[in-house]
C-alpha cells in the first residue's frame, strides 16, 4: 500500500484513541521507523506528510540524511554507542535512547547545542531490552544535570510483544506514571513533556494511555516489522 493510504488509516486509529481519553490528535507526534526501508520509500512517506523520521543505525541513518537532509524532523530511536555519537548528535532533534552516563557525557561534548533527549526505561523487565530500570530513573536524570547539552524532555519504552491488553497497558501506565514523578522534581533541564511508547502493534493503546509519540514501521512504511527495533545494538 501507499505510505499515505497507511498514513489516513493511522491518524484515523490515533484520532479515535485520542476521542475516547479526551486528547487532542495534536497532542501525538506519528514517528516513521524506516530503518528497514529503501531511500525511495523514505521519501514517498516525506512527500506523504510523513513530518518525524526514526532510524537506529548510523549507518542507514548517514545515508537517509545525505538524500532528505533536514527536511524531516531526525529522531535516533536505536541504542547509540558512544563512539558514534559523533556521526550523528548535530543532525538529529531527538535522541531515544539515553540510558547512560558514559553516553551523556560524550553527547554532551559532542553536540553543538543542547539535544532533546527521552530517558529509555525497560519497563517490562526483559532481559532482550535496553535501557533503564525504573527504580534507576530519577537518580540517573538528577545526574544529568552536570550536562548543559543534555535536555530530558521526555522517556521512552518499548512494551513487550504480546496481544495481551491488560499487560500492554500496565507498562505503558508506569511509564506514565514515571513521567509524572519526573515532573515533580521540577527539573528545569528536564521538563520530561514527552512519551514515546507504542509500535505498530499497539499504538492505539499506548496513546490511550497518554503516549505523545508512537514510533510505527510496519503499518506505516510496510515491509519488514520493527519489533527488533533495539535489540541490535551493542553498548558501550
Amino acid at each position: 500500500m501507499r505510505v499515505k493510504d497507511n498514513l489516513e488509516k493511522v491518524k484515523s486509529i490515533i484520532a479515535d484513541a485520542c476521542k475516547i481519553t479526551n486528547r487532542n490528535l495534536d497532542e501525538v507526534k506519528v514517528i516513521a521507523v524506516t530503518k528497514y526501508v529503501s531511500v525511495k520509500r523514505t521519501e514517498e512517506a516525506v512527500e506523504a506528510g510523513v513530518v518525524h523520521l526514526g532510524e537506529n543505525r548510523d549507518d542507514g541513518f548517514l545515508n537517509k540524511w545525505e538524500h532528505l537532509g533536514d527536511k524531516p524532523v531526525w529522531h535516533y530511536i536505536g541504542t547509540l554507542q558512544t563512539r558514534k555519537v559523533k556521526n550523528v548528535i548535530d543532525k538529529i532533534t531527538y535522541l531515544h535512547s539515553l540510558d547512560r552516563l558514559s553516553l551523556a557525557k560524550e553527547v554532551n561534548k559532542r553536540a553543538s547545542g543542547v539535544v532533546k533527549c527521552l530517558v529509555q526505561v525497560n519497563v517490562s523487565g526483559e532481559e532482550s531490552k535496553h535501557g533503564l530500570q525504573p527504580v534507576a530513573v530519577l537518580d540517573f536524570i538528577q545526574q544529568l544535570k552536570q550536562f548543559p547539552n543534555i535536555q530530558v524532555e521526555g522517556l521512552m519504552t518499548m512494551a513487550p510483544y504480546t496481544e495481551n491488553e491488560n499487560v500492554l497497558r500496565e507498562c505503558f501506565r508506569k511509564l506514565k506514571v514515571l513521567q509524572q514523578e519526573v515532573q515533580q522534581l521540577a527539573l528545569d533541564y528536564a521538563p520530561c513533556r514527552e512519551l514515546s511508547m507504542g509500535m505498530s502493534n499497539d499504538y492505539r493503546i499506548a496513546v490511550e494511555e497518554g503516549a505523545t509519540m508512537v514510533r510505527i514501521g510496519t503499518a506505516l512504511v510496510g515491509e519488514e516489522s520493527e519489533v527488533q527495533e533495539n535489540e541490535s545494538e551493542v553498548k558501550n
